[in-house]
């Protein structure tokens, strides 16, 4: 899905650089697609959109940002679902663009032999 944003949806403007949000859980409820595909949305377009502000991503058409994004079922707080998109998108951004935390990676090389996955129950 295209990310846009703006009061009326049918004369929307899609966000720049264009911005693909894929949604992870399926939204089968009312609640659920309304939250995913409003505050969430909107989130992830005014993330997106910091990023450009703050001179990280360049408002252009050859720059595309794809956005995974998954909505717990139960949430009920637009406010907080928005304002956890957004942050998570810039967060993402910035990490993208300048690199992971060097602690982080060096941690995970130091640990790899004993990481685990909970939907991996091999050896």
């Amino acid at each position: 899905m295209l990310v846009c944003v703006g009061p009326d949806q049918p004369s929307y403007e899609a966000v720049v650089p264009p911005t693909i949000m894929m949604n992870k859980a399926t939204a089968t409820e009312e609640r659920h697609q309304t939250i995913t595909w409003g505050a969430a949305q909107l989130g992830i377009g005014q993330g997106v959109l910091d990023a450009v502000a703050d001179g990280l991503l360049a408002a252009d058409r050859d720059t595309i940002v794809f956005v995974a994004i998954w909505i717990d079922a139960a949430a009920g707080d637009e406010t907080a679902v928005r304002r956890a998109s957004r942050d998570a998108t810039r967060a993402a951004i910035g990490e993208a663009v300048d690199g992971p935390d060097a602690a982080a990676v060096e941690r995970l090389v130091r640990d790899r032999d004993g990481l685990a996955n909970p939907f991996y129950g091999g050896r």
